[in-house]
């Protein structure tokens, strides 16, 4: 076989392999909420809920790739207590009117074999983005029992400073540091 026949069927070879493809997810509102938590005045530590959420996953585990994009809608606060859903809604915490939603955006996933351990990114809350990084936990890819399609899930974590995203209100009496999570789950498309 002489070289110039053997360089085209390398070519061709190569053109027809088989190229990784990322699996593209979309996350389940019904098992994706955040939730975070606050040191309030030194006496405990006060929990909030966002019960609407959205978005999508895309996933090349061979290529230890992905990434990563999830809504959370702010009017969706959930506080246990309306009085204090409103005041959370006003223009001194989450102001929901100027800015109904905050997202965070990752085109980079962090595997530690074949398993995502973080995702880094960014988060954007009050019109502000600043680079965050989600650790994830009990990262799981199977079969969904219930839809009969593939699904991933996982626990993710985070902790940020409000006051770098402009909420100040009743710093330092109510803490800077705030804890994120959220279980987060989503069916392959």
């Amino acid at each position: 076989m002489n070289k110039h026949l053997t360089g085209i069927i390398a070519i061709a070879a190569l053109f027809s392999a088989p190229a990784h493809a990322a699996d593209c997810y979309t996350i389940d509102p019904a098992h994706t909420w955040p939730v975070f938590e606050v040191n309030h005045l030194g006496f405990s530590t006060q929990r909030g809920r966002f019960n609407k959420s959205s978005g999508k996953i895309t996933l090349d585990t061979a290529a230890k790739k992905g990434s990563v994009e999830l809504v959370i809608e702010t009017a969706s606060i959930d506080m246990g207590f309306d009085k204090w859903d409103e005041r959370m809604k006003s223009d001194e915490f989450f102001n929901v009117a100027q800015f109904p939603a905050m997202r965070f955006v990752s085109d980079k996933l962090v595997f530690d074999g074949g398993r995502v351990v973080a995702a880094e990114g960014r988060f954007t809350l009050l019109g502000v983005t600043r680079p965050l990084t989600l650790t994830v936990s009990n990262f799981r890819c199977a079969p969904h029992p219930m839809v009969k399609k593939p699904a991933c899930g996982a626990d993710i974590s985070a902790t940020l400073k409000r006051s770098e995203f402009g909420m100040t209100k009743f710093l330092p009496a109510v803490s800077d540091e705030v804890r994120i999570s959220s279980p987060v789950e989503a069916i392959k498309d």
